[in-house]
């Protein structure tokens, strides 16, 4: 069976219905048109979100990988100096 939004096809018919009698035949295409107009407003403004938050988190990943790559270095060349030590 399929699923959409934890809804299954028959109360997707059965909601469907309901709005028909409430609303009337007349009315539904201009909810319809209202409803798309407001998700495309929603999905505009969560990939401006989205948009926004990668542009900030970008530079925190810089310094992170900044930061990573100089610890790196310097346990490299501790453990080399203990690698080199023991040798001796």
């Amino acid at each position: 069976m399929q699923y959409l939004l934890f809804i299954s096809g028959g109360e997707i018919v059965l909601v469907m219905l309901l709005a028909l009698l409430f609303f009337g035949s007349k009315a539904i295409p201009d909810i319809a048109k209202t409803l798309g107009k407001g998700m495309r407003e929603f999905k505009k403004a969560t990939n401006e979100i989205k948009r926004e938050l990668d542009n900030h988190t970008s530079d925190i990943q810089k310094d992170i990988n900044e930061v990573s790559s100089t610890v790196k270095k310097e346990t490299t060349d501790i453990q080399k100096g203990i690698t080199d030590k023991m040798k001796d």
